[in-house]
């Protein structure tokens, strides 16, 4: 598995309505996407925006960079939303889980 962790703070003139448009889009766009398997957003007191989104491989990864209306909305993103961003491709080392029902 190989996790994208998209981290931003938004310029404080951007047009959130768009964003908001513009990250809808995206995500139904990147749900199609062979290989894709999630995605979550969160943000912090301090303004910035996480956005962590799990794919089967660096290929699908690599795929979805390079996918053309993702490439507009990168671009838009640059121009119109974003003062700074920064974009970390990891590979899975380990996971563990823990379901209070089961105890383990």
């Amino acid at each position: 598995m190989v996790i994208v962790v998209f981290r931003t703070h938004v310029k404080p003139q951007a047009d959130l309505e768009k964003l908001n448009a513009l990250n809808q889009k995206m995500v139904a766009l990147v749900s199609k996407m062979p290989g894709f398997l999630s995605i979550k957003d969160f943000s912090a007191q301090d303004g910035e925006f996480l956005v962590i989104a799990e794919f089967d491989s660096l290929e699908s990864v690599d795929a979805w960079k390079a996918h053309p209306e993702h490439l507009v909305a990168q671009r838009r993103g640059r121009e119109e939303f974003f003062a700074d961003y920064r974009i970390q491709v990891c590979n899975l080392i380990r996971t563990s889980d823990f379901t209070a029902e089961s105890g383990q």
